[in-house]
């Protein structure tokens, strides 16, 4: 009889608690304004370092179980990894950037009127800068979560690490050119150096410190400690950090999101 596996009380209620993250994030920008404008303020090149640490934590307990020996054998079969490719950088970035301009650019463009002025100093159109948040957005294949959602749906493990792994090794490659390509199309002000420092902190620092980090542990303290005790404490990290994520991004928005 096959073993079936339970969710947790934290996990089973994630949106909850996404939710009252949510929540937390927003009152505490309404209530300390000047401490999210504060922690808003340690920034490289506008990555939020803060930010960064809590992805780089929600990042690595999903980049340490990547088994790069089955990428490799990914490629005897290739039609689902040509087909995971061709969607996520051939047809969603430029769906995500059509739906983004049918709403926020015409259906919805009277309801985001005037412009800001954006970090690097230069005032936008509000609207178009709404679309470039979708166009970022829309580009990224999803890392973090995918394995959550994948585990709720009892997919399939291998598979689903295998793809993310391939996800990953190709948004080091085609994130910053099809960003940069598409922002342009958008009349936006492409921040290369933003584009391409979150590519390094948010992408390539959690997959290269989870390659050697799971390569020394297996060799030192054998396949089984790792699958049963380390990744074991490793999975709640990364839905901790997530909701931190969570409670940052909207505590630098909260006031305006109040008024």
């Amino acid at each position: 009889m096959v073993e079936k596996s339970t969710l947790s009380i934290f996990e089973k209620y994630l949106s909850l608690w996404v939710l009252l993250c949510i929540g937390a994030g927003i009152f505490l920008g309404k209530l300390a304004p000047e401490v999210a404008v504060k922690l808003d303020t340690f920034a490289v090149y506008q990555v939020s370092i803060p930010i960064a640490i809590c992805l780089f934590f929600m990042m690595y307990p999903i980049m340490v179980k990547i088994d790069f020996a089955e990428v490799v054998k990914a490629a005897k079969t290739p039609k689902p990894v040509a087909l995971t490719l061709f969607i996520n950088w051939a047809v969603k970035p430029f769906t995500m950037y059509v739906i983004a301009f049918f709403f926020l650019g015409y259906l919805f463009k009277e309801f985001l009127p005037g412009t800001e002025i954006i970090k690097s100093g230069q005032e936008v159109e509000l609207w178009r800068s709404y679309i470039s948040g979708a166009i970022l957005l829309g580009i990224a294949p999803c890392t973090a979560m995918v394995l959550m959602w994948g585990y709720l749906a009892k997919g399939n493990d291998g598979l689903t690490l295998v793809m993310v792994a391939i996800n990953s090794l190709s948004m080091l490659i085609l994130y910053a050119p099809l960003g940069g390509f598409l922002l342009g199309v958008n009349a936006m002000p492409i921040p290369w150096q933003t584009i391409l420092l979150s590519v390094l902190i948010y992408v390539a620092l959690p997959l290269i410190a989870g390659y050697f980090s799971r390569k020394w542990l297996i060799q030192y303290k054998g396949l089984e400690w790792f699958n049963t005790r380390f990744l074991h404490h490793l999975t709640p990290i990364s839905i901790i950090a997530l909701l931190l994520t969570l409670i940052l991004l909207f505590s630098f928005k909260g006031e305006i999101i109040m008024k």
